[in-house]
């Protein structure tokens, strides 16, 4: 080979070095990529959802509940795990709703609730409480003792202390008075926190008590228990007009407290009670992802036996109503769950998996691309081969000696190896090495007939006799 013909050997063999280094960093690359995708992809379906919800006061039933949630939850490693964000009440655990600082909260139905609120779970159903001491009432100066209470009617004139500060019992008692023919302007109110039952109790100037909660409220129990020490034994005081307020007021529903609810010796009271009721319950706002609504549904209920086992409270835990016209609608996700039109996985995430099939397929073309573009000049080289080996076939024809041959057949072999090694890393097609072979054959086909003339000449005969 010429002088000329070994530099453009070297810088071949140069040029190819470089093109496979960069053919290996870009599949490298590539692969990289594809194993980040399929990952995030993978981390992005299988990832827990948190999800924060606010509940309070502090040492209350449903604080002790929700964090009994949380743990389960974490426990099953369930797709939805709940953050505790401690309030010092409903109305605190509504504002963390409606700033954003929480994704639910534990209030009542008749709380301020924000717009667009929805309801996920009921976990109880508080009852009205009204009672009356059968101790003397209280003396104004210079006036006669007031008749003992003994219907809401008997109400007005009187002072009502009402255990909780919400605002929500304040508008509650006075829909119960107003439906009872009760002017609520005629009753005076004094709220109390759940830690001043005693004082609630032994202040004089209260006439009657209110209390919203569970039939088996320790609070309730603990006012009714302090007013017969106290105060003489408390006289019940029926609602009568609960079923017009439950059609009035769809937050609210008729209940009935049974004999016996809150002592059984003494009974109770002695005999069922009318009474209004309203739940207590999770609510998100509607905009909250519906399939992480409709999972932690169905955690709720799963959970709901074995929660019940530890906190007896669990087992109040219900169902919201489905309906669309209910006072406070079920959330979407939980709607979802309880009447079984929950979607299923294929459901959920087949548009995440058909995306991430078409991210595969795109990334691919791209890097077929991408490598395309950088065997360029591998290819225009092996190009350039195939020439030379069409050149080298007419040039067969004119050589004169065997080693000449031997030589031009050194080389082919070379450039057979060479367009080997570009198949191999993907710069040249089936078709190109196609290509390649006919010329190659070609050349083989040439070489031999040469061979055999070259063999058959006097020059040459003479020579292989000498032994040269």
């Amino acid at each position: 080979m010429s002088p000329s013909d070994e530099k453009n050997g070297g810088d071949d063999i140069s040029l190819r070095g470089r093109n496979r280094a960069n053919s290996t960093f870009l599949m490298l690359a590539a692969g990289l990529l594809l194993f980040a995708a399929v990952v995030g992809a993978a981390y992005f379906i299988v990832r827990p959802t948190i999800l924060r919800i606010a509940v309070g006061p502090s040492g209350s039933d449903d604080l002790q509940l929700i964090q009994a949630m949380a743990q389960n939850f974490a426990q099953q490693r369930d797709w939805v795990r709940l953050t505790v964000v401690p309030t010092a009440g409903a109305v605190e655990s509504i504002a963390a709703l409606k700033d954003g600082k929480a994704d639910l909260a534990v209030a009542r139905t008749d709380e301020d609730l924000p717009e667009g609120a929805r309801a996920v779970a009921i976990v109880r159903k508080n009852v009205v409480v009204l009672w009356a001491p059968t101790g003397a009432a209280r003396k104004a100066p210079h006036k006669e003792a007031k008749s003992k209470i003994k219907a809401i009617n008997d109400l007005p004139g009187h002072r009502i202390g009402v255990i909780g500060r919400t605002q929500a019992n304040i508008t509650l008692l006075h829909i119960i008075l107003k439906e009872s023919g009760v002017d609520p302007d005629k009753v005076e109110v004094a709220q109390f926190s759940t830690d001043q039952i005693n004082e609630m109790v032994h202040d004089a100037t209260i006439d009657a008590f209110m209390t919203v909660g569970p039939l088996d409220s320790k609070i309730t129990t603990e006012a009714i228990l302090a007013t017969a020490r106290g105060r003489g034994e408390p006289t019940f005081l029926p609602i009568d007009v609960s079923e017009a307020i439950a059609a009035k007021h769809p937050l609210y529903e008729s209940e009935e407290i049974p004999g016996s609810a809150f002592t059984s010796s003494p009974a109770r009271p002695d005999d069922t009670v009318d009474t209004v009721g309203v739940n207590h319950l999770i609510v998100a706002l509607k905009s909250l992802s519906e399939t992480a609504v409709g999972d932690l549904t169905r955690q709720i209920f799963a959970a709901k036996p074995a929660l019940a086992r530890e906190l007896p409270t669990a087992a109040k835990i219900e169902k919201p109503d489905t309906d669309k016209d209910a006072a406070l609608p079920a959330h979407p996700g939980a709607a979802a769950y309880i009447d079984g039109t929950e979607r299923t996985f294929m459901d959920k995430y087949s548009d995440y998996i058909w995306f991430a099939i078409l991210g595969v397929s795109v990334m691919g073309s791209a890097t077929a691309a991408v490598r395309h573009y950088f065997k360029r000049d591998e290819r225009r080289m092996n190009t350039m081969h195939r020439e030379k080996l069409v050149a080298a076939i007419t040039q067969v024809r004119k050589i004169r000696s065997l080693e000449e041959l031997d030589a031009l057949q050194s080389e082919a072999d070379d450039i057979l190896r060479e367009t080997l090694a570009c198949f191999d890393d993907g710069a040249i097609e089936d078709s190109d090495l196609t290509a390649f072979s006919l010329v190659l054959d070609q050349f083989h086909h040439a070489v031999s007939d040469r061979r055999a003339a070259l063999a058959g000449s006097p020059v040459n005969t003479q020579r292989a006799r000498a032994g040269l």
